[in-house]
């Protein structure tokens, strides 16, 4: 009798290659081998991608509504602070985040989504009332960002006029946020939380070791 194959959810290797594929880059980037690693910032942006639409996962026709409501309203978030200079601030996107619609990038768009899914995915460890998950859930999303903005301009992701992003972007990111994660409340999706807290906490690492870094 041929055995049979059987798909797991269990995320391990996707946790495992999700912590290789952002130690690697630490170690490429420190090691001198900057250009390469950044040039394939959008390749692990995918690669992530496609583990936390399997692994999370997001697979039903309600899941997959709701990461597209988030997909389109980041996207449309930064393509009104990309042209008119609202919401976040002046800035513009740089090249290393793969296919952009009207000077945005996709990926962009997908983040909104994916880190929404994700710290709000980390909250389900708690017994806190919605409200206190919304707000602390919009507070991870900040705080990665704010890690990410100093790198920005560096890894050529985006660049703000001036001296940085101002405090409006993180005012803006906290609303947007804020609004994303009651959505995603209200409609009560849950995922592996497990899998959402390494994510998160890669993306963290990798950000964080390079704000301090440059």
């Amino acid at each position: 009798m041929t055995p049979k194959i059987q798909l797991t959810n269990k995320p391990a290797i996707a946790i495992y290659a999700i912590w290789l594929f952002h130690i690697s880059g630490i170690l490429g980037i420190t090691l001198g081998y900057f250009d390469w690693f950044i040039e394939k910032t959008s390749v692990n942006l995918l690669a992530c991608l496609i583990l936390f639409f399997v692994f999370y996962p997001v697979r039903r026709p309600k899941q997959i509504a709701t990461f597209l409501v988030f997909f389109l309203g980041g996207l449309f978030a930064e393509w009104l602070g990309v042209h008119y200079g609202i919401l976040f601030g002046d800035y513009s996107y740089g090249s290393n985040l793969g296919l952009k619609i009207d000077g945005v990038p996709l990926l962009i768009g997908t983040y909104w989504g994916l880190l929404t899914f994700v710290t709000a995915g980390i909250l389900d460890f708690t017994k806190w009332n919605n409200g206190f998950k919304i707000g602390i859930g919009a507070a991870l999303m900040v705080i990665l960002d704010f890690f990410m903005e100093k790198n920005a301009p560096i890894f050529d992701f985006w660049t703000f006029e001036g001296n940085g992003a101002p405090i409006q972007n993180y005012m803006t990111w906290y609303f947007i946020a804020l609004l994303f994660h009651g959505i995603l409340r209200i409609v009560k999706i849950e995922g592996n939380r497990v899998f959402a807290l390494h994510i998160y906490l890669a993306q963290l690492l990798f950000f964080v070791f390079f704000y301090f870094k440059y």
